[in-house]
């Protein structure tokens, strides 16, 4: 029962973004991805109204968790990948 319990769950895979919010802040840290998704997945295909970032470096605190409103998200920028240079070349 177990062993199949593990088969169903998906890799989890985090990426370090930066997001840029409508009051003006600027927050770099990671969020958590599955392994066949993309960060545009995360903020166009999910129903949360909030995404989950960790590690976060923001304003005078490192090593936090912030939950951002995706309402409230301006942008992100993705932290570009080595793999994913190597495979465009």
């Amino acid at each position: 029962m177990e062993q199949s319990k593990q088969d169903t769950r998906t890799k989890a895979d985090y990426r370090k973004v930066t997001v840029k919010t409508s009051d003006g802040s600027t927050i770099q840290g990671k969020i958590n991805i599955a392994s066949n998704q993309r960060v545009s997945d995360i903020l166009t295909k999910s129903e949360t109204p909030f995404i989950v970032m960790v590690d976060v470096s923001y304003r005078d605190g490192v090593g936090k968790t912030l939950f951002v409103n995706k309402r409230h998200i301006l942008w992100v920028e993705p932290e570009d990948r080595e793999e994913s240079q190597q495979d465009i070349c």
